[in-house]
């Protein structure tokens, strides 16, 4: 029996948990996981985002619009990932999982 991955729904968890990481206390094993597991590519865009919440954090206080905008970037890119890689998608739930841990 196989199962069925709504890749929609898998990159709009991913994205929050993305988020989430990236400004939590296990940014850089997170980092290091996405790098080993979607790329350096991915993992280089996951470090941005984290300078860019922490540079949008300060300016504004923590003014959650810009983690919101993050997290819509973050679904964009992991579904256009996943269509273009659906092997990923086990990868994408593992780092899912691990980031909403942090």
């Amino acid at each position: 029996m196989s199962t069925v991955i709504h890749q929609p729904r898998v990159a709009w968890d991913g994205a929050r948990a993305f988020v989430r990481a990236a400004t939590g206390p296990r940014f850089s094993a997170f980092a290091d996981e996405v790098h080993d597991l979607l790329g350096p590519e991915i993992c280089s865009a996951f470090i941005e985002t984290r300078d860019q919440l922490l540079t949008e954090s300060a300016r504004t206080g923590g003014d959650r619009r810009a983690f919101d905008l993050e997290a819509g970037r973050w679904r964009v890119r992991l579904e256009e990932l996943l269509r273009s890689r659906p092997e990923l998608s086990g990868a994408v739930q593992d780092l899912t999982s691990r980031g909403f841990e942090s």
